[in-house]
């Protein structure tokens, strides 16, 4: 009964994508809906960014075995970048009217600058649809007992087509509805848990000392960097990165693009604590479900504690968070393909139907590469910070001296992006007690310095 549930929930999703194809007339209606999406979609869809299997089975796995310190990348670090979002970027980017963030560093900087920052951008997509497919496999394994391989497989071809067929119509729609199931789902269960353990106050009492830290215990240098560090990943990382940029440009207005990132940061950081709560309570009603992979200590707990109606809400909830991070994460590469690698290259000459071809193919392309990369990787986590890793060495630093620094330059922008990922990668090989990621930053702001003062260009600045 549950696997028919689950597979009239994809064939469901699958309709709806259908259902936003005939919105779908023009590359910008693929890309951002339009500009016409109201608030609540927006703040939806911010959520739904990353409100999928890092959070739900990565986080709250990191959060079991190692306490509250070990979850500040996410939901911490990920609440504080939509906040940033809405404080420093949404306005000044949205008034551009443009599809990408590699558009924006042709304005500011030139068209080099665009075509280098989408080849660092799109790879940076790659180990993050990796981890939701991961995710979907992980589930249909443990529902039905579906191979792993065939699992990936089947969700890889559901968020394709849907993605394929409405953009990002389809991942708005989906979006808004699926965010609903996951607060349900999330809530009633996590209450149920709560109240069978005795209370909140029960729960904390049964934890261990220092479970509930928020700082390092240890005051040292390296431990602060490496608390800075897992700040920042997703805090920091995940601002240039195109998913949540498209979302932010589907607005309908301006005021809309930036209250929609306040409403998504408040309900991340409050939503995305249930899972931890529902998995801290299910190890202590069930200390023996920690065993194995404990990625799976929610999805077991459900199967093992609830019945066949909270199943049903429950992985209804869980499906619905991976699938929209998912098609969000291939929506976004897809539109970089088309607009900043391939458009430039016919210039004016590509048709608006024969772009929008192009990212629909794109779409295909990239979720090929990401199914890859999933058959060789299985930690989620580990997939989530690698891509958050990426834009942070290599795109933070030139969006932020672009917007906030009169003097960046273009030659600065090239150095800041090749130097940052060569030190992150470089140290990747060959690390050292302080984060790669925190050395990958310092080079790439120190390429910007470098570039910015060796040569200035005529561009003006972007506000």
């Amino acid at each position: 009964m549950l696997l028919t549930f689950i597979i009239l929930y994809l064939l469901g999703t699958m309709l709806v994508g259908w259902f936003a194809s005939k919105f779908v007339k023009t590359a910008n209606d693929f890309a951002v809906a339009g500009r016409k999406m109201p608030t609540y979609v927006v703040a939806s869809g911010l959520f739904a960014t990353w409100f999928g299997s890092e959070t739900v089975m990565g986080a709250s796995s990191e959060f079991i075995e190692n306490g509250l310190i070990g979850v500040i990348e996410d939901p911490f670090g990920a609440s504080l970048c939509l906040l940033l979002i809405g404080l420093f970027f949404a306005r000044p980017l949205y008034k551009l009217n443009i599809l990408t963030f590699s558009d924006y560093f042709s304005i500011r900087y030139n068209k080099n600058v665009e075509w280098i920052s989408a080849l660092f951008l799109i790879p940076s997509y790659f180990s993050w649809i990796a981890a939701q497919l991961v995710a979907l496999a992980i589930v249909l394994q443990a529902i039905a007992g579906i191979p792993f391989i065939y699992g990936i497989l089947i969700c890889a071809s559901v968020v394709v087509f849907y993605t394929y067929v409405g953009g990002m119509w389809s991942v708005a729609i989906t979006d808004t509805v699926q965010t609903a199931i996951i607060i349900i789902g999330l809530l009633i269960l996590m209450v149920e848990l709560v109240s069978q353990i005795g209370g909140w106050g029960q729960m904390f009492a049964r934890t261990p000392p220092d479970f509930f830290r928020f700082t390092p215990k240890e005051h040292s240098f390296v431990n602060w960097v490496t608390y800075f560090g897992a700040w920042i990943t997703i805090g920091w990382g995940s601002i240039p990165q195109q998913d949540v940029f498209q979302r932010v440009l589907s607005s309908k207005s301006e005021k809309v693009a930036v209250r929609g990132a306040y409403w998504s940061a408040f309900m991340y950081l409050s939503i995305a604590c249930m899972p931890l709560v529902i998995a801290l309570c299910g190890s202590l009603i069930y200390p023996d479900i920690k065993e194995g992979d404990s990625q799976m200590t929610i999805p077991a707990l459900v199967l093992r504690h609830s019945g066949l109606g909270m199943q049903i809400l429950f992985f209804g909830a869980l499906l619905s968070a991976i699938l929209s991070t998912c098609s969000g994460a291939i929506l976004a590469p897809a539109t970089v393909v088309g607009e900043n690698l391939l458009r430039p290259l016919y210039g004016e000459k590509i048709s608006d139907k024969r772009l929008l071809q192009v990212m629909r193919l794109s779409v295909i392309g990239i979720t090929v590469i990401s199914v890859i990369l999933s058959l060789n990787k299985s930690e989620i986590y580990e997939l989530v910070g690698e891509s958050s890793s990426l834009s942070l060495v290599a795109l933070f630093t030139p969006l932020v001296a672009g917007l906030y620094w009169k003097r960046a330059t273009a030659l600065g922008a090239i150095l800041s992006m090749v130097a940052g990922t060569g030190v992150w990668l470089y140290l990747e090989f060959y690390p050292t007690e302080i984060p790669g990621m925190i050395w990958g930053l310092l080079a790439s702001i120190t390429g910007m310095l470098v570039g910015s003062f060796i040569k200035k260009d005529d561009k003006v600045s972007v506000s």
